[in-house]
C-alpha cells in the first residue's frame, strides 16, 4: 500500500519536471496544433491536396533552387562577418554549416537549433567567442533586414486589416529594430555588468567575450551583411511568387512584396516554423488578391514544405562533410 502511495506521488512531480523542461516545446505544439485547427475547419482539405498535387512542377523546381540558392547567399553573409574579425573559413564549409542548420530546425522544435550547431561547428575553425558572435550578428541582421521591410510593406496592407493585428506587428518590429540596434552597438549592454552578482559573473565574462565579437564586427560590415538580407528576402518573395505560378495563380508581383515580410514573421511566433499561424494569416493577406481561403492556404503549405524539403537536404550535405573532415583528420 505504501508503495503504491509513494508511485501515485512522484508520478505528478516527474511530469512537472518533464513539462518545466520542454515548456517551450510543448508551447510551440499547442499553438501549431491550435491553429491548424482552426485553419481546417474554415477549408476543404481535400480541395488543398488535389491542388497542391495539380501544381506545375516546372515552377515547383525553380521555387526550390531559389530556396536553396539563398542559402548559399546566407552563407556569404556570414562570411562577411567572419572576415570583418579576420577569421579564415572556407566559404563551401559555411555553405555546409549553413545546410546543416536548416536541417537541424526542420526536425526539431527550436528555430534556434541550427544556429547552435553552426556556433559548435565553427568554432572548431575559429575562436568559439568569434564563433558565436558572428552567427548571433549573423541572426540580428536577418531579423532586422525583416522587420525594416515588414513595416515598409504595412501601408500595402488590405484596407480590412485588423487593428489589433497591425498594432502587434508595428510592435514587434518596433521593439525587434531597437533591441538589434542596443545589441550591435554592445556598450549599453555591458554596462548590466555592474549589476550582475558576483556568484555569476563568471558566466557573464563568457556572454561579455561574444558581445565583444558582435560589435567587433563593425559597422561597414554589419551594412554589408543587412545589404545581403535585403537580397534574401527578394529572393524569398521570389519564391512565394514561384509557388504562386506553380499553383496556377495569377497574382501580381507586389501582392508577394508586401504579404511575403508579413509572412515571414509568422515564423517568429511560438509554433513549429510558424505552420499553422502563417496559414491563417495567409487567409488575411491573399483574399484581397482573389484567392480564397483554400488557395491560399494551399500556397503557404507549398512554400512551408519546399523549405522544409531544403533544410531535409542539410542531412546528407551535413553527413559528407563529417565524413570528409574524419577522413582529413
Amino acid at each position: 500500500m505504501a508503495g503504491l502511495f509513494v508511485t501515485d506521488y512522484r508520478l505528478p512531480i516527474t511530469d512537472y519536471r518533464f513539462m518545466r523542461k520542454h515548456a517551450g516545446t510543448l508551447i510551440k505544439l499547442g499553438v501549431t496544433a491550435v491553429a491548424l485547427l482552426l485553419v481546417f475547419r474554415e477549408v476543404d482539405a481535400r480541395y488543398i491536396v488535389a491542388r497542391i498535387g495539380q501544381a506545375q512542377w516546372g515552377w515547383v523546381l525553380f521555387a526550390f533552387i531559389l530556396v536553396n540558392a539563398s542559402v548559399v547567399l546566407r552563407a556569404y553573409r556570414w562570411r562577411i562577418l567572419l572576415v570583418a574579425l579576420g577569421a579564415a573559413v572556407r566559404f563551401g564549409r559555411l555553405v555546409e554549416l549553413y545546410f546543416a542548420a536548416g536541417f537541424f530546425n526542420s526536425v526539431l522544435p527550436s528555430g534556434l537549433a541550427g544556429d547552435v550547431v553552426r556556433a559548435v561547428e565553427a568554432a572548431q575553425d575559429v575562436p568559439a567567442d568569434v564563433a558565436a558572435g558572428t552567427v548571433i550578428v549573423d541572426r540580428l541582421t536577418g531579423l532586422l533586414a525583416l522587420f525594416m521591410l515588414a513595416l515598409l510593406a504595412l501601408p500595402l496592407r488590405p484596407v480590412y486589416f485588423p487593428t489589433a493585428l497591425l498594432t502587434q506587428i508595428v510592435a514587434i518590429c518596433v521593439v525587434g529594430l531597437l533591441g538589434g540596434v542596443v545589441l550591435l552597438q554592445g556598450s549599453l549592454v555591458r554596462q548590466v555588468a555592474r549589476w550582475v552578482p558576483k556568484r555569476l559573473r563568471p558566466y557573464w565574462r563568457k556572454i561579455e567575450q561574444v558581445l565583444t565579437a558582435v560589435s567587433a564586427c563593425g559597422w561597414r560590415a554589419i551594412g554589408g551583411a543587412l545589404a545581403v538580407s535585403v537580397l534574401f528576402n527578394l529572393m524569398q518573395i521570389a519564391w512565394w511568387w514561384s509557388a504562386g505560378k506553380a499553383l496556377g495563380y495569377d497574382v501580381s508581383v507586389s501582392v508577394y512584396f508586401y504579404t511575403t515580410p508579413l509572412m515571414a514573421l509568422a515564423t517568429l511566433m511560438p509554433s513549429i516554423g510558424g505552420l499553422g499561424v502563417r496559414e491563417k494569416l495567409a487567409i488575411l493577406l491573399f483574399a484581397p488578391a482573389g484567392l480564397s481561403p483554400e488557395a491560399a492556404v494551399s500556397l503557404s503549405l507549398l512554400v512551408f514544405a519546399l523549405e522544409r524539403g531544403s533544410g531535409l537536404l542539410g542531412a546528407p550535405i551535413y553527413m559528407a562533410s563529417l565524413v570528409r573532415q574524419k577522413r582529413d583528420g
